[in-house]
């Protein structure tokens, strides 16, 4: 039995001219792979965010600066995007940065949509990090340890309100009387 070259057989394929059926099966392959990558990886940042978790929303509430922040490229793309349309992208920004490594000590309205996997870590990272009357809403998930001074909405859209105030134990969110409004400016004697 003999056997073939693998450069001959490469220099073969090369030369080879596809057939319909051939380009039909890469066609659909190729879709299939991009349809792949979609829903494990972009897919679930483009599921539909709670109106109050948005940046645009927390500008139209007269929250200012507003600022995102978010790894995913395409996903701040999109978010410009929005921004643009709504005429709110000069007055609004986003950053591809690691929330993780951004200083949030200026920041007095946090706004957070990330997996409870995560969530301990960020109440740690926010008692150290924000200001006394800093506010925290929580979309999709509350924080574990937190109590929060609102809740406001049902099943995919709720979203969980809380104030830091560091005379509770280690800053943590002391509860408050509820309210429905949950973004909120921030104090102007605040420094």
């Amino acid at each position: 039995m003999e056997q073939d070259d693998p450069d001959e057989a490469l220099t073969e394929l090369r030369e080879r001219r596809l057939g319909a059926l051939e380009l039909l099966q890469v066609a659909a392959g190729s879709g299939l792979a991009a349809y792949a990558v979609w829903a494990l990886l972009l897919q679930p940042g483009f599921r539909r965010v709670p109106l109050r978790l948005q940046v645009l929303a927390a500008h139209k509430c007269g929250l200012r600066p507003a600022v995102g922040y978010e790894l995913n490229p395409w996903l701040v793309g999109l978010a410009r995007l929005h921004a643009w349309r709504a005429g709110c992208a000069g007055s609004v920004s986003y950053h591809r940065e690691d929330l993780w490594k951004v200083s949030l000590r200026d920041c007095h309205n946090v706004s957070v949509f990330l997996a409870p996997s995560v969530l301990p870590l960020l109440e740690s990272k926010l008692q150290v990090e924000l200001p006394e009357g800093a506010r925290v809403v929580s979309g999709r998930f509350p924080l574990p340890t937190w109590q929060p001074v609102a809740v406001v909405g049902e099943g995919l859209d709720r979203v969980w309100a809380y104030d830091i105030h560091n005379g509770g134990p280690a800053g943590q969110a002391a509860p408050a009387p509820s309210s429905t409004s949950v973004p909120r400016a921030p104090d102007p004697q605040a420094g």
